[in-house]
């Protein structure tokens, strides 16, 4: 493990001149993927991209003070703009259905039974569940308008209402 990087030997952080965002490549086996290695430490890993490769205004300088950090909870409906995920390949539910599904998550975290992460973890129809709905760091203009206004509008800790976007509906956490 890279002590500074968090990820595993024969791994670094490349950026993509054609899609201006940092990748993974093993220069060793030159496999390259948009998401981090299985081994990686994702705690390190989050620090040092949020150090080092900051996106603002297309260039990577680290210095963005302008960043939160937050993870959500998303429920996708059959009016999603992309009806499937990691734990359903067609997406046949109702917005209305969605809404009620996350109504009910959201009186479980209200209530103290579960935290928001645990629930992303096994609710949530973005990827970003095996990270328990974390998204990292991101800044204006990097998130649909809806999800941003409200991420933006939380304090660290506090959770949103219901929130809707053209991937369906979500419960967010400001992280930082």
């Amino acid at each position: 493990m890279q002590a500074d990087t968090g990820l595993p030997p024969d791994w670094e952080v490349r950026h993509s001149n054609s899609k201006n965002l940092p990748y993974y490549f093993n220069h060793k086996t030159h496999e390259s993927r948009w998401e981090p290695p299985e081994d990686a430490d994702t705690e390190k890993l989050k620090i040092f991209m949020a150090q080092h490769h900051s996106s603002a205004n297309g260039r990577i300088d680290g210095q963005d003070n302008n960043k939160i950090r937050a993870a959500h909870l998303l429920v996708k409906h059959n009016g999603s703009r992309r009806p499937s995920s990691w734990k359903q390949a067609n997406i046949t539910r109702s917005k209305d259905e969605a809404i009620e599904m996350l109504r009910g998550y959201e009186s479980q975290i209200k209530s103290g039974e579960k935290s928001l992460g645990d629930l992303a973890m096994s609710e949530s129809d973005c990827s970003s569940a095996r990270k328990r709905g974390d998204l990292g760091f991101f800044g204006k203009g990097q998130m649909q308008k809806e999800f941003e206004d409200a991420a933006f509008a939380l304090k660290p800790g506090e959770i949103s209402g219901i929130v809707e976007t053209a991937s369906g509906v979500h419960l967010i956490e400001r992280i930082q």
